[in-house]
């Protein structure tokens, strides 16, 4: 199955000592009842005590060791998978990610890792419940040759009709976890649109009626169905046990006249291991939606490790004393990404670009909505790669091996920005200091303290959480910042002190500024303005 699989990966020595114990306590359980059964026979001799004692005091350990290995091994796997698939999101390219979307992302990092988790824990008890079953089964036939056979041609009816059950409600899991991947996208519309909705009662009632209630209707269909035909499964299988024990009372007795001195072993074992494959019916389920799971993180970490970005830190990380940054016939293209903010058509395109940014300039772009500006934005920071043309720092092209180096010159505040609590600063030793006078700067200082290098609070009005995001890129300290509509939410008196002064204070250290901005107020005090319109460079004007 797909879930030892994964164990496997993770530590396969751990894993072999942990199914080994359990199966030793499940042979060490069917032991005892081979010791019961004598022991029935002969009277309960004393000589049997010891052996019983050492067998039961050999199966409690040898289940405990197999539980706590297995604890272990479950918390570490679910840590190396989330870390693992972390990594290969922080390495994948951004275009990539905008087309899976949040929504599938965190359906596998939360529910399918949990699923996980969660199944990984029943894995001792289903080793014991095979051990006891096998053990049992080896016993049964030292008793008779012709009563083991029947037990076990039971057994394999019995699997067959278990597994085909156990197939058809695996094809129902896996579509109700496809599903899972649209109800999490409605849950963000909850989360994220509960103003929307709020505002417009018919916008609420069909979100709700038409896609959510709806694409909830359809997990839940799916999921019944899937556990209904488990369900099935289990209840045939104890049927077909049952049946079993009925044989070997009243008919097989008929047919084999011999098996009658064993006759009560076999009953007493037999009743004994109904619990055991009751348990190992049940749990079933839970490895049937593991496995679900466990093929869902794989295809999307292959999904995603498919592109992956090339990391190659240079030795020498300190930032270029760099001149210019061309763009040459860039051109980058969405194909139906459907979602996207400037996408007008099913296809989009940004270029052929040429351009040329010298350092120390503040350039404004500027343009429509949809004009490209954002895309634009994202190819001169090296997020987006470029279908065709190049990026270079001065001479130097900017490829997969030293994209990541190329993207530590830029800060950046971007329109859709996340702001983290814990900030960064070139000079650590400095930074609460540092920050506390850029608190003051950006009036914030009677909201916001910063305590261990991080943030108080940034439960903060939206004009104000963007300025800690400015205070973050301003302790970055970078060569080059970039502002998407950063102003767009402040107050007129904000932002008069963002275009007047900050962009200022930032060009008299050098700095290389890109501002994309409406505010046509303010285009006065930028060295170039460069005007885009269906993506291609309307006009690029210098203001010198």
């Amino acid at each position: 199955m797909d879930i030892i699989w994964l164990l496997l990966r993770s530590s396969w020595i751990r894993v072999t000592v942990a199914v080994v114990s359990g199966l030793l306590s499940g042979v060490g359980s069917a032991a005892l009842i081979a010791l019961i059964n004598t022991a029935i026979e002969q009277g309960t001799p004393r000589s049997l005590i010891l052996p019983f004692a050492g067998i039961a005091l050999l199966a409690l350990v040898t289940s405990s060791v197999s539980q706590f290995l297995l604890v272990d091994l479950a918390q570490d796997s679910v840590y190396q998978l989330r870390m693992q698939l972390s990594r290969r999101i922080l390495s994948s390219p951004l275009q990539q990610l905008e087309r899976l979307g949040p929504s599938k992302l965190l359906a596998v990092l939360t529910k399918d890792v949990q699923i996980i988790s969660n199944s990984i824990f029943v894995l001792p008890f289903l080793c014991i419940d095979i051990a006891v079953i096998c053990g049992c089964i080896l016993y049964l036939g030292t008793l008779s040759g012709w009563g083991v056979a029947i037990v076990v041609g039971f057994f394999v009816a019995a699997i067959t009709l278990v597994q085909i059950l156990i197939a058809a409600a695996f094809r129902y899991m896996k579509l109700a976890r496809e599903e899972i991947d649209r109800l999490f996208k409605n849950f963000r519309g909850i989360t994220e649109g509960t103003k929307e909705l709020k505002l417009n009662t018919l916008r609420q009632q069909r979100f709700f009626e038409e896609d959510l209630q709806v694409n909830a209707a359809i997990v839940r269909d799916y999921t019944k169905t899937a556990y209904k035909l488990s369900a099935i499964s289990t209840s045939s299988g104890q049927l077909l046990f049952f049946t079993l024990i009925g044989l070997m009372i009243f008919w097989v007795p008929q047919v084999v006249p011999a098996i009658r001195p064993v006759l009560p072993a076999y009953i007493l074992t037999l009743t004994y291991v109904v619990s055991y494959i009751e348990g190992l019916l049940r749990r079933l389920p839970n490895l049937l939606e593991a496995n679900v799971s466990v093929r869902k993180v794989t295809e999307m970490g292959l999904t995603l490790s498919q592109q992956a970005e090339i990391s190659s830190p240079r030795k020498n990380n300190s930032l270029p004393a760099w001149q210019s940054l061309t763009l040459k016939h860039v051109v980058h293209t969405y194909r139906g990404e459907t979602t996207h903010a400037e996408l007008t058509d099913s296809t989009f395109s940004v270029g052929p670009i040429d351009l040329t940014l010298k350092r120390g300039e503040l350039i404004f772009i500027v343009g429509g909505n949809g004009s490209g500006k954002s895309t634009l934005a994202k190819l001169i920071a090296g997020l987006y790669i470029p279908e065709s043309g190049k990026l270079l720092l001065d001479d130097e092209p900017i490829v997969d091996s030293n994209r990541e180096w190329y993207r530590q010159l830029f800060s950046a505040v971007f329109s859709d920005y996340y702001l983290f609590e814990r900030l960064i600063s070139t000079e650590e030793i400095a930074l609460e200091s540092t920050a506390q006078i850029y608190l003051e700067k950006l009036q914030l200082e009677k909201k916001v303290s910063i305590q261990n290098q991080q943030l108080s609070t940034t439960a903060l009005s939206q004009g104000q959480r963007k300025r800690l995001a400015l205070l973050a890129a301003y302790l970055e300290d970078r060569p080059i910042y970039l502002f998407d509509e950063w102003a767009a939410d402040q107050d007129p008196v904000f932002r008069e002190i963002f275009y007047t002064q900050l962009l200022g204070e930032l060009s008299t250290r050098g700095k290389t500024i890109i501002v994309i901005s409406h505010d046509d107020h303010y285009f006065h005090i930028a060295d170039r303005i460069i005007k885009l319109d269906y993506g291609q460079i309307e006009s690029d004007e210098s203001h010198f």
